[in-house]
């Protein structure tokens, strides 16, 4: 098994097919939403396949040390995750063609006016003690 990330974006990505944001949506668009992504979430608790899914406020700040003695540093001149980042969910598959399958089946969660979105999800492979051994 090998455990992957499927990442939902707010922007930084190719536009979904359904590109209308969701503060744009119904509250029976959303509800619908939510509820596919609960579906989709318990039926891949059932097969052994779900990690963990979060979907992520908007309010955040970026963060670094600032030295000794000084208070971290907050924010600055570049993109942030809040307005990257929708939400993530960790899967745990047998393979790769798998991870791909599921995230197909992300996509199709339903937004504007109940039609599938058709966005995109970033599928990123876990890195391994494995893989950070040179061969």
């Amino acid at each position: 098994m090998a455990k992957y990330l499927l990442l939902k974006h707010y922007r930084g990505n190719p536009a979904a097919v359904n590109d209308v944001p969701m503060d744009r949506w119904t509250p029976e668009e959303i509800s619908a939403h939510m509820k596919y992504m609960n579906d989709f979430s318990a039926r891949l608790e059932k097969t052994g396949e779900y990690i963990d899914g979060q979907a992520l406020s908007p309010d955040g700040l970026w963060v670094r040390y600032d030295g000794e003695g000084r208070p971290p540093v907050t924010d600055g001149p570049f993109a942030e995750t809040k307005d990257l980042i929708a939400g993530w969910m960790v899967i745990d598959v047998d393979t790769r063609e798998r991870a791909i399958e599921l995230a197909g089946e992300l996509s199709a969660a339903p937004g504007a006016g109940g039609r599938p979105i058709h966005e995109w999800l970033e599928v990123r492979p876990f890195l391994t003690a494995h893989d950070m051994v040179a061969e």
